[in-house]
């Protein structure tokens, strides 16, 4: 079974350090699949240069443009949710990537769009050739335990007024 590689924490930088990774393994001519939970902007860097790394890149997203209400999220998100896991161990099975990244997996389990027992069976599916990446906020004791490596992304220092920067925070 492949590594499973886990970011997580309140600092920024968890979907980027997974990114730096495929860039890696693009380089080395290794595919990557990435799968976005929560997401559905298609004007953020890590979708728009799909065409470009393609065929070793793929990126599908399963969310809506707008932000999920953390305290209180919809129907929809959860729909959106379930359905990316379940493409995601569709396409991991058929595809075998070498890395597959769910990105903010770890938030959309703490907010119980998928049961943390969903995304326990699937880590139990992953290919012998495939490495799996974990990245999100919040992530359960149980995949931090069920993880191979655990990065832990704190804030040592952030501006009070940072504005989006395109290329650097989308």
């Amino acid at each position: 079974m492949g590594l499973i590689i886990l970011y997580t924490g309140t600092g920024a930088g968890k979907t980027t350090s997974a990114l730096g990774l495929a860039l890696r393994c693009i380089g080395h001519g290794l595919k990557v699949i990435i799968i976005q939970f929560m997401k559905g902007r298609k004007d953020i860097g890590e979708y728009l240069i799909k065409e470009r790394l393609s065929p070793e890149y793929e990126i599908y997203q399963f969310g809506r443009t707008e932000w999920v209400n953390l305290s209180n999220p919809s129907d929809e998100d959860r729909e959106l949710a379930l359905r990316g896991l379940a493409f995601a161990e569709k396409i991991m099975l058929e595809k075998k990537p070498f890395l597959l990244i769910l990105d903010e997996v770890n938030l959309a389990v703490a907010v119980n769009l998928i049961p943390i027992s969903r995304i326990m069976d699937f880590l139990s599916k992953i290919p012998k050739e495939t490495h799996v990446i974990l990245t999100g906020r919040y992530a359960p004791s149980e995949l931090i335990n069920r993880a191979d490596i655990v990065n832990l992304v704190v804030e040592a220092k952030y501006p009070k007024e940072l504005f989006a920067i395109k290329g650097i925070s989308y």
